[in-house]
């Protein structure tokens, strides 16, 4: 099969998948974008350890990471199939580069179950997640992902699950898109001109460069998984911005294929 790209989504909050205000239609018509992956890793900001650890779970659980949402999220579940030999060969993958790795038996954070119940419903497809390491800076999630592209031939769709912007202090939960930050703007217009002319070195060091990253990332978690998703694009790749707007005042819901 051809080889799939790596993707970054902005998954938005848990209520993504009941929130008829926010952009749901959209997943589904992405995963058009590519070939049906025979399975799915996902790096997301919601499972965070020292070093990499990739899920061995058969039948990973639906984790609801988070309270004080309607009823209705909690009764969700997405039970795809776990992909255990494709978490032991991610792991095999990182220590052939040089990067510690182990495996673990945990189910879906919702970082991982969120978007992939909008773009594959039927939850037909194998996944698994391999966590990221917050203490650690985006040129260490960049030898991850660059460690992991081989997966992209093995018909495995790589996705970093984070958010574009992601400052919850600063978020208005009644606000309209057209409320947005104007930061938002400059912030997502920088990074995305870096990322069309590939240059990483500016990326890497956007904590420094980039305007209002402190404002737009207090912590950088979110912003990790598009690092692993840079290095497991090619080094020619070409860069797809799919914008759906800016919600909550700060969450640009933007996704990026590579």
């Amino acid at each position: 099969m051809p080889r799939l790209p790596a993707v970054f989504l902005s998954h938005g909050a848990p209520t993504l998948p009941i929130d008829p205000s926010m952009p749901r239609v959209e997943f589904a018509a992405l995963a058009t974008r590519w070939s049906r992956p025979h399975a799915i890793l996902v790096l997301s900001a919601h499972w965070t350890s020292t070093e990499p650890v990739a899920s061995l779970a058969t039948a990973p659980e639906t984790i609801h990471d988070f309270y004080g949402f309607p009823r209705a999220l909690y009764e969700l579940t997405y039970d795809a199939p776990g992909a255990p030999d494709v978490a032991q060969r991610a792991i095999e993958l990182l220590r052939q580069a040089g990067i510690a790795a182990s495996g673990a038996v945990r189910g879906l954070d919702h970082g991982a179950w969120v978007p992939l119940l909008l773009l594959y419903p039927a939850a037909d497809i194998p996944v698994v997640q391999v966590s990221i390491q917050p203490h650690r800076d985006p040129a260490h999630h960049y030898r991850v992902g660059r460690a992991l592209r081989p997966l992209r031939d093995e018909g495995v769709l790589i996705v970093g699950s984070g958010q574009i912007t992601h400052n919850l202090r600063a978020a208005d939960f009644s606000a309209r898109p057209e409320d947005a930050d104007p930061r938002v703007t400059e912030f997502t217009g920088w990074f995305e001109a870096r990322m069309a002319t590939h240059d990483l070195g500016a990326l890497l060091d956007y904590r420094q460069q980039a305007p209002y990253a402190v404002s737009m990332h207090p912590s950088d978690e979110h912003l990790l998984p598009v690092f692993a998703a840079l290095g497991a694009a090619d080094d020619d790749y070409k860069l797809e911005i799919h914008a759906q707007g800016t919600y909550q005042r700060s969450l640009a819901m933007t996704h990026y294929v590579l």
